[in-house]
């Protein structure tokens, strides 16, 4: 029986604003969204723990010693920027100095720990670059180099994907042709990544070794809009998940 893994989902979540004009009068509502329940779902089906903090908890529930990070086989960030990590309210209103969130990612990934990045308008660089992960000590620990600016490409038309299935553990099970997408980030390989799939020549799934442990950039996004209902409800999304994850947590068999 395969081990369970212990996932910390970072993202995934928004409050969006609405506001109606009808003639001289209006009115505004505020939802809030978590599109991190689809993966949630998708993980606790295939029998993993999932801890899921959304982008507004970065600040009180994010891990802020390595002891307590280390419990996590595997951290995914997913469309959460990097000024969340960054901004604590702490050191923000008073000048206290705080726990650097992302060098401690970093530290958690040297001693053996698996680290993913999702794409989508607040990861990588995003939508008109508001991301910000370009120089943070996250990009030193990727398999990709970002770019400046807005590094988003835009596929209305759909983008065909498809892999050399068994080429990688993270491929076993997985067919040739696959689902599209709407859109990605676009990345630059670092020269010790392993490129799984690729678009156009931009990388798609991308994982490297990293000190001890590993860290995939998945340069797509995992739920809409650039995954649109085709890919997320693709009878082999939840094998190609879990697979990332094990091999995230361990490198081994998947």
């Amino acid at each position: 029986m395969k081990q369970s893994i212990s996932i910390l989902f970072v993202g995934e979540s928004c409050f969006a604003a609405h506001t109606e004009f009808k003639g001289i009068d209006h009115f505004c509502e505020t939802n809030y969204h978590e599109s991190a329940q689809i993966m949630k779902n998708l993980f606790l089906g295939l029998g993993h723990s999932v801890t899921h903090i959304p982008c507004h908890l970065v600040f009180r529930d994010f891990p802020r010693d390595l002891e307590t990070l280390s419990q996590y086989d595997v951290i995914l960030f997913s469309d959460v920027g990097s000024n969340t990590f960054l901004l604590l309210p702490e050191m923000v209103r008073t000048g206290k100095r705080v726990t650097n969130l992302l060098k401690l990612v970093c530290q958690y990934v040297a001693n053996g720990g698996g680290f993913g990045m999702i794409g989508g308008y607040m990861t990588f660089q995003g939508m008109d670059g508001k991301g910000k992960w370009k120089d943070t000590v996250i990009e030193d620990i990727l398999p990709v180099h970002l770019l400046y600016g807005d590094d988003r490409c835009e596929v209305p038309e759909g983008a065909d994907l498809c892999c050399v299935p068994d080429a990688h553990p993270v491929l076993h099970g997985l067919p040739e042709h696959w689902p599209y997408i709407l859109g990605y980030n676009k990345l630059i390989a670092k020269s010790d990544a392993e490129i799984l799939v690729s678009h156009a020549g931009d990388p798609i799934i991308a994982l490297r070794k990293h000190d001890q442990g590993r860290t995939l950039a998945y340069a797509t996004d995992c739920t809409p809009h650039w995954a649109p209902a085709a890919m997320y409800t693709w009878e082999k999304y939840p094998l190609l998940w879990d697979n990332l994850v094990r091999y995230l947590a361990d490198g081994g068999d998947c």
